[in-house]
């Protein structure tokens, strides 16, 4: 009797979907850091976990390694060291979101990029979780299965999806403050 490995690769629809939705999440968010230099490098200052001296490289250079992941992860030729850089740069903000949170600091702004006004919060952190896993999706190899037409439409609807849905969790995350002021209000 024949030993026969399992196949991890993936639908090569469910992995373009998965490299294009964490692509679109990290040059959107990595084009609106770029936009404001100052204001990123104050939302990092109120993190209060770097030092002075490191603040302003740091504020340049992680929107910019944002945008290499991004764009490297949308070309299958290039999708691996996209998916380990999009790995490292999201493993690396959930863990200055974890060290502000144990620290107290819940009231400043996450610095995702957008105007959504997102606070510190464990739902900013299990967010950021499921974008670590369709991460990890984009390092597994994709099944040698031609494509067609069909293909292309589901993986840009796929992408839509996911897109569509981290825009609604990042809106529900941002109006929760709000809604506990609301029941609070006299």
């Amino acid at each position: 009797m024949m030993n026969v490995a399992p196949d991890f690769s993936l639908d090569p629809v469910l992995a373009h979907a998965a490299a294009a939705s964490v692509a679109l999440v990290l040059v959107l968010g990595a084009l609106t850091k770029l936009k404001d230099l100052e204001v990123f490098r104050h939302t990092m200052a109120a993190y209060d976990l770097l030092p002075e001296a490191l603040l302003r490289p740091a504020s340049r250079a992680l929107p910019l390694l944002e945008l290499a992941a991004g764009v490297l992860l949308l070309p299958a030729a290039t999708r691996s060291l996209g998916a380990a850089l999009a790995l490292a740069v999201l493993a690396i903000v959930t863990a200055a979101v974890i060290a502000a949170l144990r620290a107290g600091r819940t009231q400043i702004d996450c610095g995702c990029g957008g105007d959504e006004g997102l606070r510190l919060s464990w739902a900013l952190v299990a967010r950021n979780a499921l974008l670590l896993m369709l991460a990890c999706l984009c390092l597994l190899p994709s099944a040698g299965r031609p494509t067609g037409w069909l293909d292309v439409l589901a993986a840009i609807a796929a992408t839509l999806f996911f897109t569509g849905l981290y825009a609604t969790v990042n809106q529900l995350l941002a109006n929760h403050p709000r809604l506990h002021q609301l029941r609070n209000a006299p």
